[in-house]
C-alpha cells in the first residue's frame, strides 16, 4: 500500500480544520477526538506526502508553504465530494412541486408546449407555470427555475445547458417562387418582395456568406414589416414574399413543401454572432431536482441534432 493511499477523507477534514483554527485542542473538541489524535492524523498525513505541513510550537500551531499549497487540492476533494454526495442523494428523489419554466413566445409554443404533457406523465408530481415572454428575463431575479433562450451566451451570472446552434434560411411559397423565381445570388434580393420582421430594436437585418467566409450584410426593402412572426409566416405561406426565419419555426413547413429554400448553398442570419438554443438557471452550487429534471427531459425531447434542423 503507497503513502498515499493511506488518506482519508477524514485525514483531509481534520488538517482543513487544523489549517483554519490553528489550534488542535479546539480542533479535537469539534471532532469529538483528543488533541494528540488530531496531532496524529497530521503527523501522519505529513508522512504520507513526504512534506511538513505546519510549523510547531507552543504558542502556534502554523502553515508551510506546503500547508497553503494543499489546502487548495484538500477543499477540492471535500467540495468534489459533498457535490457527488447531493447529487447522489437526490436521484433518490422524485420530482415534484412547482417548476416555473419561461421561454420565448413562438418557440414555446411549437417546442416547449407540445412537450409538457409527456413530462406531466412521466413526473405527475411536478406542478408546471410556463410564462412565454420575448422580454429579456434576468434569471437572477425572476422567478424563473429553467428559461429558454435563443441567443449570443455571454453573461456569466447564470449557468447554460445549450441544446444546440439556431440556424436561418430564407424560404417562400411555391406560388411565389412561381411567379417572380427563385433568388440564386443575395444581391437578388432587392428586386424581390421582402417579409421582415420588425422587433423592439428595430428591422432585422439580413446576412449572407458562403462556407468560411465573412459574413455580409445585405440591405433590402420590406414589403411587410411586423413584430410578429406568425403573421409574417402566414404571409409568406400565401405567396406575399420572402422570409428569413430559423429551422425551428420553419421546418415542418419545408418538409410538408410549403415553402421552399432558397440560397442552400449560403449561411443566412439576422445576426453576426453564433446564436444558440440553451436552458439557463441562476448560477447557484446546486440547482433544484425540478430545475435538472425538465432540462434533462428538453435534452432528451430535442435530440442530437436537434429534431427541427434540416
Amino acid at each position: 500500500m503507497s503513502h498515499f493511499e493511506t488518506i482519508n477523507l477524514r485525514a483531509l477534514r481534520i488538517f482543513t480544520s487544523v489549517y483554519e483554527m490553528q489550534n488542535f485542542s479546539l480542533v479535537a473538541r469539534r471532532e469529538g477526538i483528543s488533541a494528540s489524535q488530531v496531532s496524529r492524523v497530521i503527523h501522519n498525513l505529513e508522512d504520507a506526502l513526504g512534506q511538513q505541513l505546519f510549523y510547531r510550537n507552543t504558542r502556534a500551531i502554523i502553515p508551510t508553504e506546503s500547508g497553503h499549497l494543499f489546502i487548495k487540492h484538500s477543499r477540492a476533494v471535500i467540495s468534489n465530494f459533498e457535490d457527488a454526495r447531493h447529487e447522489l442523494s437526490e436521484r433518490m428523489l422524485e420530482p415534484s412541486g412547482l417548476v416555473r419554466i419561461n421561454a420565448p413566445v413562438f418557440f414555446g409554443q411549437k417546442h416547449i408546449a407540445p412537450a409538457l404533457a409527456s413530462l406531466n406523465e412521466k413526473y405527475p408530481n411536478l406542478e408546471i407555470e410556463l410564462t412565454l415572454t420575448d422580454d429579456f428575463i434576468d434569471p437572477m431575479k425572476d422567478a424563473s427555475d429553467v428559461i429558454f433562450r435563443i441567443g449570443a451566451l455571454t453573461d456569466s451570472s447564470f449557468r447554460a445547458r445549450v441544446f444546440g446552434k439556431q440556424s436561418y434560411h430564407l424560404v417562400a411559397s411555391p406560388a411565389y417562387v412561381q411567379k417572380y423565381g427563385m433568388v440564386t445570388n443575395p444581391g437578388d434580393l432587392a428586386e424581390h418582395q421582402c417579409l421582415i420582421y420588425s422587433g423592439s430594436s428595430g428591422p432585422n437585418r439580413w446576412y449572407f456568406k458562403r462556407h468560411n467566409e465573412e459574413w455580409v450584410h445585405y440591405p433590402v426593402t420590406p414589403l411587410m414589416r411586423s413584430n410578429d412572426a406568425e403573421s409574417l409566416l402566414t404571409a409568406a405561406l400565401n405567396g406575399m414574399g420572402i422570409v428569413l426565419f430559423p429551422d425551428w419555426l420553419i421546418s415542418n413547413k419545408v418538409h410538408s413543401g410549403e415553402l421552399v429554400e432558397m440560397l442552400p448553398n449560403f449561411d443566412a442570419s439576422i445576426h453576426t454572432e453564433p446564436q444558440t438554443i440553451a436552458a439557463i438557471y441562476p448560477n447557484v452550487r446546486h440547482p433544484s431536482i425540478n430545475a435538472r429534471t425538465v432540462i434533462d427531459y428538453y435534452v432528451e425531447v430535442f435530440g442530437s441534432p436537434l429534431y427541427w434542423q434540416f
